[in-house]
């Protein structure tokens, strides 16, 4: 806060919008500094004699100034106002010096005077005159008086402590009463300003006749105090002069010239001399009076004396606050030691009864100091918290020292502006969410919750999903947020079988400049519901063919028929299957796993069971509802292979998948042959023209390995019981495959194609000691594909023969 001070002077009665002076050039002020600081003028009296035009930085009169009427009879007159300009506060103190100039004439109280003088009143006796009243001061206000005609008094001019003049009028000639009874003058008061003003008063000297003595007051001047606010009556003093003469000339007492103000305020008892208070007395208006009191007997002779009276102050006036300045809101971000508001407290008493003291509550951040007298600033003490306080009421206290002393008070409400200093924040740290599979589009996973401490704008709270991505593809195709109540939706449906959890990032961002953010964890679990049937993985059930398993006659009890393996993609419970027989041809015979899907014998088996059985079992989930699935197993009971052949001849199948699947198998067969035949030739040609062109020996074709041949039959009674395979099979039964890996006994037709096979082997060794590697390559892949198809032909075959599939 800058401060100053400058003085002007101007003389009164000058014209409204007279120039004062330049302040912006004279303190250093810009005018568009004046403009941007809201400069004005701040009066504490309350009334703007000069005001300001900031746009160029005069001083202009903005009321009359009447000099007298301001000041009286101070001779020193001068107005002083405050220039305050804000952002930042600015003050300046400006103090006009009111000249005097001589526009008032000097006035007499009264247009004639009378006075009554005896004819023996003897030369040198002395008369006051009631002097003339100039309102101006220096040089202008009352010089001189002139007395004419002059025969027979002279005028005698006394000056008093306070600069005033006494008039007095002195008698030089004796007068006589019989030669002339009435005398006729004229008194002039005249002032020093230029032009001169003079003012005139008629005086009537009339004769008396023998009075010999003239009064004589006490004391030449009585001095004495009344204190302000006087109760109406109150004595003040009592003046007394005594006369020489004879009690038939009493004396009679009163003021001489009194002012108007004198007379509201006091009287004199004409006869006692007492003064008394007769009107309301105030300290701040008149600090003391100045009265002239006359004695005056029958003879109409006189004396003057004087009474001075001093006001006593007493304290009557609280102290007045005016605020100058007042920011009603600021922010929390304020820094220490920001001006908050600026005021000027007054009071018009005097001494201890006008010296104040002024204070704001305790315990609110902010402290009142002083800057200049009576002028106190409102600054911040320590730092701000709109959350913790949004508005403070700051009483201001002024007190003054009198005895009782006397307080005004004035509220400041002061309210706490917002700053964005606060994040949202989460009720939680961290959400799960648990959403069923099979979801409807655009249903309400979750709502989350952030507060911001702030308030407005800044604690607008927007959510948001931060990016990122789920198997590929972005986070927003699985789910949605709505900005403004954070509500949470799924965005398409969800299959817990191809995603179980997944956790993302929500954001909450306010509507502060810069915003403020923080994240919490959302974790969505997708609930597993029972929307998947058991799944049969075996036995396979292929519309082509039937399939059984054979259980021999001499199965002991709790003899393992078969399994049947399925599964459920659900999960938990949904997922826990059971297995139950449904139907079958003789429920004494099997019994099914509840738990396992193992089929076992429940007795031993006797000669009298049929030899085809047909078992139903369901295998069903634990959902809610639950799903199932249903499985048909065809079981043989017999000791040999063609009697379970002579059973299953009478079921209807179609064998027109494996006729076509086995014509393939022999023509790729075929093919593979061919290709190897061609190759082989082709290496052998290559190597006899090697050979030829190196002078070796060859050798001709006929030690070429023979190509081993399986038929795709299989003669009747040479396929055995038990074979060990390995099964990949899928739920689509017509594309299961089948792959013998090793017969647990060599049938004939093995033997025998083995034998031949051992024999070509030991040819090809002699044989290949000549070839080259690429041929003994070759020849090694045709044996693989020739012995894989060959198996298939094997297996087709005898599907499509027997219709059934060995163990």
């Amino acid at each position: 806060m800058a401060t100053g001070q400058i003085r002007y002077s101007i003389p009164e009665e000058m014209t409204v919008g007279s120039f004062v002076g330049n302040i912006g050039t004279d303190l250093g002020l810009e005018p568009k500094r004046l403009v941007s600081g809201k400069a004005r003028v701040f009066a504490a009296g309350g009334s703007e004699y000069v005001g300001l035009e900031k746009e160029k930085g005069h001083l202009i009169v903005k009321e009359r100034i009447d000099r007298e009427q301001l000041c009286g009879e101070l001779s020193a007159c001068s107005i002083s106002f405050d220039v305050i300009l804000e952002n930042p506060i600015e003050l300046y103190r400006v103090n006009v010096d009111i000249l005097d100039i001589n526009d008032n004439s000097p006035v007499f109280p009264r247009g004639e005077i009378e006075i009554e003088i005896s004819e023996l009143t003897p030369p040198g006796a002395r008369f006051a005159l009631e002097s003339a009243i100039d309102p101006d001061v220096g040089i202008n206000t009352l010089q001189k008086y002139v007395l004419h005609p002059t025969d027979h008094f002279n005028l005698n001019i006394q000056n008093g402590a306070d600069g005033s003049k006494n008039v007095e009028m002195v008698l030089q000639t004796s007068l006589d009463r019989e030669k002339n009874p009435n005398h006729y003058l004229t008194l002039t008061a005249v002032d020093g300003g230029k032009p001169q003003r003079s003012g005139n008063v008629k005086i009537h000297i009339v004769v008396l006749d023998v009075n010999d003595n003239i009064p004589v007051f006490s004391q030449s001047s009585y001095k004495t105090s009344v204190t302000e606010n006087a109760a109406r009556g109150t004595l003040v003093t009592t003046v007394s002069a005594s006369d020489a003469d004879e009690s038939t000339h009493n004396i009679q007492y009163y003021f001489e010239h009194p002012s108007a103000t004198v007379k509201t305020q006091f009287a004199i008892d004409s006869q006692s001399g007492e003064v008394r208070v007769t009107g309301e007395i105030d300290y701040e208006k008149h600090k003391q009076f100045k009265i002239k009191v006359t004695a005056k007997d029958h003879g109409g002779l006189s004396d003057s004396s004087e009474i001075l009276i001093d006001v006593i102050d007493v304290n009557d006036n609280p102290p007045k606050i005016t605020i100058m300045s007042f920011s009603s809101s600021i922010p929390e971000d304020a820094e220490l030691g920001t001006v908050v508001a600026m005021i000027n407290v007054q009071d018009l008493d005097s001494g201890d009864n006008g010296r104040i003291a002024c204070s704001i509550d305790r315990g609110f951040p902010f402290k009142i100091q002083s800057s200049l007298t009576n002028y106190y600033s409102v600054v911040t003490d320590s730092v701000l918290d709109r959350e913790q306080a949004q508005e403070y009421n700051i009483t201001i206290t002024a007190v003054d020292r009198g005895s009782p002393s006397l307080s005004s008070n004035k509220i400041l409400t002061l309210k706490i502006s917002d700053v964005n200093d606060h994040a949202p924040q989460f009720e939680q740290s961290m959400y799960n969410a648990f959403l069923p599979e099979n979801n409807s589009p655009s249903v309400s996973i979750i709502s989350v919750k952030a507060e911001d401490a702030d308030w407005g704008p800044n604690a607008r709270v927007s959510y948001f999903i931060n990016d990122g991505d789920l198997n590929g593809e972005p986070l927003t195709s699985y789910i949605s947020i709505n900005s403004d109540s954070g509500v949470i939706y799924a965005v398409k449906s969800f299959d817990f079988e191809q995603l179980k959890s997944f956790r993302i990032q929500v954001k909450a961002q306010d509507g502060g400049s810069p915003p403020l953010s923080s994240n919490t964890t959302l974790s969505i679990f997708i609930q597993d519901q029972n929307d998947n049937a058991p799944q049969i993985l075996y036995p396979v059930q292929t519309s082509s063919s039937v399939v059984a398993e054979m259980v021999p006659r001499s199965a002991d009890v709790g003899y393992l028929v078969t399994k049947v393996v399925a599964v459920d993609v659900d999960s938990g419970q949904n997922a826990w299957l059971s297995y139950k027989l449904q139907k079958a041809t003789d429920r004494a015979l099997f019994e099914v796993g509840a738990q396992n899907g193992e089929i076992r014998t429940v007795r031993q088996v006797t000669d009298k069971d049929a030899v085809k059985h047909r078992l139903t079992v369901v295998v069903e989930d634990n959902g809610q509802p639950s799903r199932s699935a249903t499985v048909i197993v065809n079981v043989a009971v017999a000791d040999s292979f063609p009697e379970v052949i002579s059973e299953f001849t009478n079921f209807n199948h179609d064998t027109t998948y494996s006729d076509t699947l086995t014509f393939y198998l022999i023509l790729a067969l075929a093919v593979v042959s061919v290709l190897f035949i061609f190759s082989l030739i082709a290496i052998i040609s290559v190597k006899i023209y090697r050979w030829r062109q190196n002078r070796l020996f060859f050798k001709s074709a006929s030690n070429l390995p023979v190509i081993p041949y399986y038929p795709p039959v299989y003669a009747d009674g040479t396929l055995q019981r038990v074979y060990n395979y390995e099964m990949c099979g899928t739920t689509d039964s017509r594309m299961s495959d089948i792959k013998f890996v090793r017969p647990y006994s060599q049938n004939t037709l093995v033997n025998m194609s083995r034998a031949g096979t051992v024999q070509r082997e030991k040819r090809e060794q002699e044989e290949d000691a000549d070839l080259s590697i690429e041929v003994r390559l070759l020849f090694f892949l045709y044996k693989v594909l020739t012995n894989f198809l060959s198996l298939h032909v094997l297996q087709v075959t005898a599907m499509t023969e027997f219709g059934f599939m060995p163990p």
